[in-house]
């Protein structure tokens, strides 16, 4: 199967995983959530040496305009996740009030967290981080500066050779072991059943929520073409196996691989991509955005609550700074994020929990909708730093 592209590799493993999960017993999904188990620590392992054997060199390779293209790039994430935030609002504001009338009655608030019902791992080997994203991006940006600003080439060749490394451990294990992963976590949700309740309550908000993602994506890319100069379909066609990859994950750092090598693949300088993915995987979360918001307002607007731009809108300013640290974490966003639900827009426990639940049962599409965006955001760097950099040589 290895001699197929990874998005053929990756379909067959959701439909096998959705066709097996309903007929496996018991014990053989505990044998595939033992090796996901397995994966998804050794996944959480490798991503801080992933950032920093990335980044590091990235910022190095830039030279002097590492520091405008950091500025660059975070800017252009944040004011994408925005913009997703506030297209979710004015849609569901549009939408909800037809497709959700007469749902309050059928809505049951104490709906478990459908992670509860998942086949536990038959055992756990810890394999902690040595360090966390965040300190792993704080890291790599102070060394990767330091060694722009002095142009120490000693430092610069070590982390090249470190880069090599984590190259090396990508294509020779992660890449190779991703199918089997995914499987995995698809033969388990099936086996649970419990995401596909709750998916039935809300088909229609989250068919909203996928509806938002495609055309958040269409205009990221549409931009990011008419930019460049190239097609915004064929652009958006390469990234199709990180937007599959992520689905199975539901981690954006975990789908760094994937997603820098189909970067790449549009044509973005190695220098630029292995730069702005890795930090996009932390601080773009446009697809999350849109998830959470929707599921907010839904969950407001069956509840009887006030929904205005002017208490929304904070909301999402606020959503684009605090899940910053959650990216590597399936559901970390919303983790993140219930903090301000509760203060911002007055969710109680029960409220919250639903509001959990509802994020997790989709939370691959959101992380999906978060990756392929960050390959827009590293085609509009391209093309704005090569102009930086012929402007320089003029």
């Amino acid at each position: 199967m290895k001699k197929f592209g990874l998005l053929p590799r990756l379909i067959v493993a959701i439909a096998a995983g959705v066709l097996l999960g309903s007929i496996l017993p018991r014990e053989a999904i505990g044998v595939f959530a033992t090796f996901n188990g397995l994966f998804g620590n050794f996944l959480n392992f490798s991503i801080p040496l992933i950032i920093i054997g990335f980044v590091v060199p990235g910022i190095g390779d830039l030279g002097r305009g590492a520091g405008k293209t950091l500025a660059l790039t975070a800017g252009i994430a944040y004011m994408s996740t925005v913009c997703a935030g506030s297209l979710a609002y004015f849609v569901d504001s549009a939408l909800f009030p037809s497709l959700l009338k007469g749902s309050a009655s059928i809505v049951d608030f104490s709906a478990s967290n459908p992670e509860e019902a998942l086949v536990g791992s038959l055992f756990n080997v810890e394999m902690p981080p040595i360090m966390g994203v965040m300190s792993a991006l704080i890291l790599s940006f102070v060394v990767g500066l330091g060694i722009a600003a002095i142009k120490g080439d000693t430092l610069k060749k070590g982390f090249k050779d470190f880069q090599d490394i984590i190259s090396k451990l990508i294509s020779g294990i992660i890449i190779p072991l991703l199918p089997f992963h995914v499987f995995g976590i698809f033969a388990n949700m099936t086996f649970a059943g419990e995401v596909y309740k709750i998916m039935s309550v809300f088909a229609k908000v989250f068919v909203v929520i996928i509806a938002l993602h495609c055309v958040m994506l269409l205009l990221q890319y549409t931009l990011a073409g008419t930019l460049s100069k190239q097609n915004p379909l064929k652009l958006l066609k390469n990234m199709l196996p990180a937007y599959t990859t992520a689905i199975g994950t539901q981690s954006s750092a975990a789908t760094i691989p994937v997603t820098l090598e189909q970067t790449k693949a549009n044509n973005v300088r190695a220098d630029v991509a292995d730069f702005v993915v890795p930090l996009c995987a932390t601080i773009h979360l446009a697809g999350s955005t849109i998830t959470l918001t929707s599921c907010a307002i839904a969950i407001m607007y069956i509840s009887g609550m006030p929904i205005t731009f002017a208490n929304i809108f904070p909301f999402i300013l606020m959503l684009g700074v605090t899940m910053v640290a959650a990216p590597g974490v399936p559901g970390g966003a919303v983790m993140a994020a219930i903090g301000l639900i509760q203060s911002m827009l007055g969710f109680n426990e029960t409220m919250c929990s639903l509001m959990i639940a509802l994020y997790l049962a989709q939370d691959s599409f959101g992380t999906a909708c978060n990756v392929t965006g960050d390959g827009a955001i590293a085609v509009l760097v391209n093309k704005i730093t090569a102009g930086w950099k012929n402007k320089e040589a003029a």
